[in-house]
């Protein structure tokens, strides 16, 4: 008998979840790519893409990004000033193994995906209704399952273009859509569950400045008891208002909330808050530029009249 030795056989198709961050930006933020790899080794490359949509077959045609032409040996790769929305995928590779490839979630862009009832969180007995609206007339709805991406057509009902999700059906996922010119929406995530209560929450990024209220729901009676709220699972609000009332959002609002009473807890909602031109913070932000480039000015409007009043001295 020979001495026993432990073989290890790794799938030659490695199975990337590929990841973004921040999850929400601003028009001319960067956005990091991360694609993770169970078992990597040496030798490993990262081709990154941007993904065009193919409504013809249901499928993507792939742009290799700048600066990715020879792959790159970091797991993560940055795109600067995002300026529109986008599906990016990640194709990791060694030596001749086939690469596989992920689309992950989006950023704002010009296209949009409306949510009616305009929530978050809805009940298992509601009929959720998301409409793409935009500059193209052929759209679909995707979604993404776990790490794998499916169309509303399949599993729901497609009409134009709007996806329905019928009563009595339950879903927790990251919805978007995508038209035959090339175009992404927004991205909101929709809960619909068996769930007795329900917060009442933003389902799209609240511009910074703005206000927002925040509410409890439950399905099969009235709220009779103190209501608790939480942000990122610290209690913040507890007392007879049902009512969660932010007058003026800034980003320290941001973060994952829930809601409480009669004993009944919520799921927890992200809300995503949005900087925009215009609002109170940006618009103090301007007026403390205008008033140092004031300043500066007069200083240099000064400096110019004493130097100009020293040269007509010396002069006579």
């Amino acid at each position: 008998w020979s001495d026993p030795i432990t073989l290890t056989v790794l799938s030659s198709s490695p199975q990337p979840v590929l990841t973004v961050s921040p999850l929400w930006l601003s028009p001319g933020d960067s956005v990091t790519l991360n694609c993770e790899v169970k078992h990597p080794s040496a030798g490993w490359r990262f081709y990154w893409y941007e993904a065009i949509p193919k409504l013809s077959d249901n499928s993507y045609n792939y742009q290799l990004l700048s600066g990715s032409r020879d792959g790159t040996e970091k797991y993560s790769f940055i795109v600067h000033g995002q300026t529109h929305t986008a599906g990016y995928v990640c194709r990791p590779t060694v030596q001749h193994t086939q690469p596989n490839a992920k689309l992950v979630s989006l950023v704002s862009g010009c296209s949009s995906l409306t949510v009616s009832p305009e929530r978050a969180q809805h009940f298992i007995s509601d009929s959720v209704s998301l409409e793409c609206k935009g500059n193209s007339t052929q759209w679909r709805v995707k979604f993404q399952e776990d790490s794998s991406l499916a169309d509303c057509s399949l599993w729901d009902k497609m009409t134009g273009s709007t996806c329905t999700i019928e009563e009595y059906r339950s879903r927790n996922n990251v919805y978007w859509c995508e038209s035959g010119s090339g175009e992404f929406s927004n991205a909101v995530n929709i809960t619909k569950q068996k769930y007795e209560i329900i917060l009442v929450s933003p389902v799209h990024p609240v511009t910074e400045g703005s206000s927002v209220i925040l509410s409890c729901r439950l399905r099969s009676s009235d709220i009779v008891s103190n209501v608790f709220f939480y942000q990122n699972n610290k209690l913040i609000q507890n007392d007879t208002r049902k009512e969660l009332n932010i007058s003026a959002v800034s980003k320290s609002d941001e973060g994952f909330y829930k809601c409480q009473t009669s004993g009944r807890e919520s799921s927890q909602s992200w809300m995503s808050v949005k900087g925009e031109l215009g609002n109170p913070s940006y618009l103090l932000m301007l007026m403390i530029v205008g008033l140092i480039c004031g300043v500066v000015l007069i200083i240099l409007l000064l400096l110019l009249y004493r130097c100009r009043q020293s040269k007509g001295e010396t002069f006579i």
